[in-house]
């Protein structure tokens, strides 16, 4: 816990002259904190306060009881990043004994009930179990617009939502658009014709809106687009599109993709979707909301990835992968219905045996894909919009869908599993 001190009691306005708490020993988020100040004959403040007969000034008493106030307030997961505290006043000082080089001084801060933009604080400090002061210190919570690190680099013209953060050497080009609340972690570099949403998390050494990986690529200013809620995790790249590809990158929003995944170049993420470790989305792929597709997994150049389908770890997608199913494998068969997903998600009992009977003409009933399609559809016991939306996702495929089932060995396999 002591390491967070620096970084919290940055965010205290009229700090002076450097950090003057050493540890936390207690904490009761939001209600109390105990701390402590070891107070050493090196302290600058003792070369003229007073020489000869050195005591640590009654203000810097107030500022160390202040800073531990600043940690009890801002130490909290509903508190902004951009928050900050303020000293508006101190009540009630009482100063009852000396404080000298070799004292350890325990600081023990409550919060008193109120309401109001002002926050009401109760400090004590002991040496030994001595009170040497006290006081109830009035501290007011405000909010920063954006916080951009010192090292960050951020050009000219790029915008920047209220509330934002911007890391550690993080890189925003000058053509990026920032929404509200937006973390931007450590050496992430967000570059090109880039605008994200808000509430976005971006963790460190992201790259986003960079060059597609595409030989006809040649500068035009294609872009990327990424909505709210999102989670991207460390080193994930997601390129800008190309002209040959409608110059756009498109990610919706609530997604998380974990660490290593790759979005190329024109490729669409709807919503609610999960990229695994190191998932791969080869150009103009699209990915239809709820979709699962796991780690190391790799969808080939313009497949589609239906809704709530899964793709299991490690697989080869090199057609449509079908919605609502499990894909698996290299290269990739179907082991029907998603199901766990699908209850997970809140879909009806009527709903799933709909859906399995539908599979059954499309992977038992040795029907070629056409007439079991066509089967589905005369079939008035399945009618719902599931289904219906799996035949028109049938029907659109360009690249063919993935409908051929595993080896008997294999799929016995999986059902282990």
């Amino acid at each position: 816990m002591a390491t967070t001190i620096p970084a919290l009691l940055d965010r205290l306005c009229y700090r002076y002259p450097s950090y003057l708490v050493d540890a936390i020993a207690e904490h009761v988020p939001g209600e109390r904190v105990v701390a402590f100040k070891n107070v050493t004959v090196g302290e600058d403040f003792f070369q003229g306060h007073f020489p000869g007969a050195p005591l640590m000034p009654g203000v810097l008493m107030m500022e160390t009881l202040a800073q531990v106030s600043a940690f009890l307030l801002l130490y909290n997961e509903e508190q902004r990043a951009t928050a900050r505290v303020v000293l508006r006043g101190v009540n009630d000082a009482k100063f009852r004994k000396q404080i000298v080089p070799g004292d350890r001084v325990r600081l023990e801060v409550n919060r008193r009930k109120g309401r109001g933009p002002v926050a009401r604080l109760h400090g004590v400090a002991f040496v030994d179990d001595q009170i040497v002061a006290e006081a109830v210190l009035l501290m007011a919570v405000t909010e920063d617009a954006i916080r951009v690190d010192p090292t960050a680099t951020v050009e000219p013209g790029a915008v920047i939502g209220a509330g934002t953060v911007i890391g550690q050497n993080a890189f925003v080009g000058r053509h990026v658009r920032i929404g509200k609340d937006c973390k931007i972690g450590a050496s992430a570099v967000i570059d090109g014709w880039t605008e994200i949403g808000n509430e976005n998390d971006v963790s460190p050494f992201v790259s986003i809106g960079l060059a597609p990986q595409h030989l006809k690529y040649a500068g035009q200013p294609t872009r990327v687009v990424i909505g709210d809620r999102n989670v991207i995790r460390e080193f994930v790249t997601i390129h800008r599109g190309t002209v040959e590809g409608g110059g756009l990158t498109r990610v919706g929003s609530r997604n998380l993709l974990m660490a290593y995944a790759h979005v190329a170049h024109d490729c669409a993420v709807e919503n609610d979707t999960i990229l695994g470790n190191a998932a791969t989305l080869g150009g103009h792929v699209h990915v239809e909301d709820f979709a699962n597709i796991s780690a190391f997994s790799g969808v080939h150049q313009f497949c589609r990835v239906g809704k709530h389908a899964f793709i299991g770890g490690y697989s080869v997608v090199t057609k449509d992968a079908m919605p609502f199913a499990r894909t698996v494998g290299n290269r990739a068969r179907i082991y029907g219905l998603n199901t766990i997903g699908l209850v997970r998600r809140g879909y009806s009992v009527e709903t799933l045996n709909k859906l399995k009977r539908a599979y059954r003409y499309l992977l038992v009933s040795k029907l070629n894909t056409s007439r079991a399609v066509s089967r589905i559809q005369a079939d008035e016991t399945l009618v719902c919009p599931e289904v219906q939306y799996l035949i028109d996702f049938i029907r659109s495929s360009h690249r063919g869908v993935l409908l051929r089932r595993p080896a008997r060995r294999a799929d016995e396999a999986v059902v282990d599993e």
